[in-house]
């Protein structure tokens, strides 16, 4: 289907060479000759061009008039001017209402066609945007965090109380696996600055020096590799919401910087002298005790405590068991949809199985459970055997405690019951227990430097009292 074009222009001439022009493009031109005739098709008869095509000055009114008549209608597209008679007020208007582009008659019709061409490109990333903005605004709402218990009900009445709220700083907190990310989605994209963008970003999962450069972008030349200038994910998140997940991680001078950033709404890349305002949300989360990080001294207090405006806890999937009646019905059907399975049935068995298991890893292991059930089941039902919850005699394990555990071996499930970060938690405090808390000896050990071990260590809460 082609893309609409919309000319409003006076001059019968020049409009109709400009509709036979661009017709022959693959455009979809309509024209209208009057001020009152290019209305009543934006608002009455709710056309939405891909480009609009103003000459400025009509017999009945300003197009820029007209612009800013109909900018607040979805869909709008892009605005290029032409005039005879441009004045500079003029143009500092129409780039104010947002204008592509401000245009003097004559102009080539060669000149006229690669605007054009530019601006459509423009408006339909435009479009991508907002439609891919409105499908996530559908997907995630308060009702999205399943459940029939108490705790679901306190979680969605709380996530539908903030999405009308206007707040800065928000903390979540709850063990891995509870769903925080989820509860961050939903918070922006049913909130006030749902149009604008979501950035996330593990504050785990990158060095300090890596993270600075992320969060606050830098300038060309700043540092040995800064090629060009890189916009940080604060910046990138203006108008939207930032998520930092496991904030925790974030070293103490770090913490500081993004403290100044918060509290001036402003920054400054690394390398540049130009403070850069910024209006942003943002959302922390951790997986760890926050109080306790501040009276030990890890998390700076004046940070908690500007992110904490509002504080979101979320249960653990054992608090709240009878949710799995509503949780893996959906994890099933999510699943069916993916592979092409016709599981619906769950037998009293599985049931059984499913709530004797204290889920450590939460909604996020039982999605894994469920994927893994889903994806071998060769019938309606969803197989017991494939479960292979810990605890439960499986193949890989024929009888339970049977498999060998000994100093120089470690045995890690590959059943999906622990997720890497567990894995290597698990690995991590067995060495540090092979090598008696020595912290040297234990990275020798692993193969790694001390200083990435005492990381580690600290990132899982291990050897509090281990031996540098």
């Amino acid at each position: 289907m082609a893309d609409a074009l919309l000319i409003i222009e006076d001059e019968i001439f020049l409009g109709r060479e400009m509709r036979r022009f661009f017709e022959k493009e693959g455009w979809e031109v309509y024209w209208a000759e009057r001020f009152a005739d290019a209305e009543q098709m934006l608002l009455d008869q709710d056309l939405s061009p891909l480009v609009t095509l103003a000459d400025l000055n009509l017999p009945d009114g300003n197009s820029l008039d007209l612009l800013e008549k109909v900018r607040a209608k979805a869909g709008t597209g892009e605005w290029i001017f032409l005039t005879a008679f441009g004045s500079v007020p003029d143009s500092v208007r129409a780039l104010r209402l947002g204008a592509y582009d401000f245009l003097e008659k004559p102009c080539e019709m060669e000149r006229l066609e690669m605007v054009v061409r530019s601006a459509g490109r423009g408006a339909r990333a435009q479009r991508r945007v907002a439609d891919d903005t409105f499908t996530q605004h559908r997907r995630y709402q308060p009702e999205t965090y399943l459940g029939k218990s108490r705790a679901a009900d306190v979680v969605r009445d709380m996530l539908a109380r903030l999405s009308q709220v206007p707040y800065s700083a928000l903390v979540i907190s709850g063990e891995t696996g509870t769903g925080k990310g989820l509860a961050a989605r939903i918070l922006h994209y049913s909130g006030a600055q749902a149009s604008g963008p979501m950035v996330e970003i593990n504050c785990a999962a990158l060095p300090r020096e890596l993270l600075e450069s992320e969060l606050f972008g830098y300038e060309s030349g700043a540092f040995t590799g800064a090629v060009a200038r890189h916009r940080g994910l604060v910046e990138q998140a203006n108008g939207g919401t930032l998520f930092l997940d496991e904030i925790s991680e974030m070293e103490l001078e770090l913490q500081a910087k993004l403290l100044k950033v918060i509290e001036d709404r402003s920054l400054r890349r690394l390398g540049g002298d130009r403070a850069i305002s910024v209006d942003v949300r943002f959302i922390a989360a951790s997986n760890r005790d926050l109080d306790a990080q501040v009276a030990q001294g890890r998390f700076r207090a004046d940070l908690f405590h500007r992110l904490s405006v509002f504080r979101l806890a979320l249960p653990s999937l054992r608090e709240r068991k009878e949710d799995l009646q509503a949780l893996v019905p959906h994890f099933v059907a999510e699943f069916n949809a993916q592979a092409g399975k016709r599981v619906h049935y769950v037998s009293p068995v599985v049931w059984e199985a499913l709530e004797a298991y204290d889920w450590p890893g939460n909604v996020r292991e039982l999605r894994n459970v469920i994927e893994r059930a889903v994806l071998f089941s060769d019938a309606e039902d969803l197989p017991l055997e494939w479960l292979q919850l810990p605890g439960a005699v499986s193949s890989a394990c024929p009888v339970q405690g049977a498999c060998p555990v000994d100093d120089q071996h470690i045995i890690l499930p590959m059943d999906g019951s622990m997720d890497l970060d567990a894995m290597e938690k698990q690995i991590i405090q067995r060495v540090l227990d092979r090598a008696s808390g020595n912290v040297t000896q234990a990275a020798r050990l692993l193969g790694i430097t001390r200083e990435t071990l005492r990381y580690r260590v600290r990132k899982h809460g291990l050897g509090e009292d281990a031996e540098a």
